[in-house]
């Protein structure tokens, strides 16, 4: 995974403005050295040292002063998740580097494959963060990842909690007890997917009736869905739901674009593509948005090419001139389209902002024009303007006109000049702030 560089880690270092109250000051870096460097004669001790060991496996920096300043700020969101994180009491949470030219062996030792990536070793298991490394988001996720990987709901008001929770991928069984096998293997299963699959258990028969479960069922639960799925061929064992899971969670029909994610989902495009939605959930028009956003997904939930991938603009603040540049889009107001995630070429739905929101039934045309083809931001982009020309000349009076496909091309040479420069993903804040590595 390549590295975006968010500036809130930077910016956490700076500690809080003066005249911070007691109680509200931001960590300030004390410039003491946490993170180790790791190499052939030390790794072993020092990660026998820590229950938790995280690791980001690095690209050698060489003379170029640019890398050698981008590769400081990495460090820096390093050292201040460290200091953080040094007097949590729960846990021994140590960090290192490893140099990909000096120290690919312990790399390949300790199963690093994928240069300029953060492994978290846990538990004899491996957790690759494929998220900002910023240090506020890798600190919560560091968080998530030392709590079990099964909560217990225990009462009505944790069931409440379960149900509030819609955009994770989450599970959820019923059980005798801690002692039960099955439980024991739902648990295991647990253990390969946290933290970024949510398992839940109960061993309360009231609440396993609430949730209309019999004994050791498991129900799925995909993103943004009010119905779960039961797995079938209950009992189950670990190997039975590890192969369920990985069956369904690739791509969920409406997923959520979160910091400690990003890479990963952005990654996880179908023939190279993205239908992208922005929208602010705490805007009425965008909470609006995503409410006709979801049901479209709940009818086609079972479209295994439908994948839709919610931003929320708030979430991601730094970004956002950026996506407005690249995409020709107003993010004030809520926005669809379908993204090459290669080269950023792009086709937007029209909506004017003084009219209501499409309804389920044109957004659903609309996605089902992009599915077969007849929108694809990889057409040329001339040949879209023609067509666009042509839909103006049209007098014709159809309802599918007002959902129509606008081009909104920025230009391929954006990507160009990004990816000649730093060969960076194509979703990272970096393309705004990152200094070029590659640049003497």
């Amino acid at each position: 995974m390549r590295w975006g560089w968010a500036l809130l880690g930077l910016l956490l270092a700076l500690g809080a403005p003066a005249g911070a109250e007691k109680g509200m000051e931001f960590p300030e870096y004390d410039g003491r050295d946490r993170v180790h460097i790791l190499n052939a004669d030390n790794y072993q001790a020092v990660m026998k040292r820590y229950g938790v060991m995280v690791l980001y496996y690095h690209k050698h920096v060489g003379e170029s002063r640019a890398a050698q300043r981008q590769f400081q700020m990495e460090e820096l969101a390093l050292e201040l998740a460290a200091q953080v994180l040094d007097d949590y009491d729960d846990e021994d949470i140590g960090f290192g580097l490893v140099d990909s030219k000096k120290d690919g062996a312990v790399a390949k030792k300790l199963g690093m494959k994928e240069i300029e990536s953060i492994y978290i070793f846990a538990d004899d298991e491996i957790v690759e963060y494929d998220g900002q490394l910023a240090a506020d988001t890798l600190v919560e996720f560091l968080y998530d990842v030392i709590e079990d990987p099964v909560e217990i709901i225990d009462n009505e008001r944790e069931l409440k909690g379960f149900f509030n929770i819609d955009e994770d991928m989450k599970l959820v069984g019923y059980f005798k007890g801690k002692k039960s096998p099955h439980f024991i293997e739902f648990d295991d299963a647990a253990e390969e997917f946290h933290p970024f699959v949510k398992f839940f258990a109960t061993f309360d028969s009231k609440i396993g009736k609430m949730l209309k479960l019999k004994m050791n069922q498991v129900d799925f639960y995909e993103p943004f869905m009010n119905e779960p799925v039961t797995i079938p061929g209950k009992p189950h064992t670990e190997a039975e739901l590890v192969d369920y899971i990985e069956a369904h969670d690739r791509s969920p029909t409406l997923r959520k674009l979160e910091p400690h994610s990003m890479y990963e989902i952005w990654e996880d495009a179908i023939d190279g593509q993205h239908i992208v939605a922005f929208a602010e959930e705490s805007d009425p028009d965008g909470f609006e948005f995503l409410e006709i956003l979801k049901e479209v997904s709940r009818e086609n939930t079972d479209n295994p090419d439908l994948s839709i991938i919610w931003i929320d603009p708030d979430d991601f603040p730094l970004l956002v001139p950026y996506w407005e540049k690249t995409f020709d889009i107003d993010l004030s107001s809520p926005q669809i389209g379908v993204v090459d995630v290669e080269d950023a070429d792009s086709l937007w739905l029209d909506m004017d902002e003084d009219e209501a929101m499409p309804t389920a039934h044109q957004l659903d045309e609309w996605i089902e024009d992009v599915l077969s083809g007849h929108i694809d931001p990889d057409d040329d982009y001339d040949s879209v303007n023609d067509d666009n020309d042509n839909q103006e000349n049209d007098d014709d009076d159809d309802d599918n006109d007002i959902v129509g496909s606008h081009d909104r091309h920025p230009g391929s040479s954006v990507w160009g000049r990004c990816l000649a420069e730093g060969g960076r993903d194509f979703i990272g804040p970096h393309n705004a702030v990152t200094l070029n590595p590659d640049t003497d």
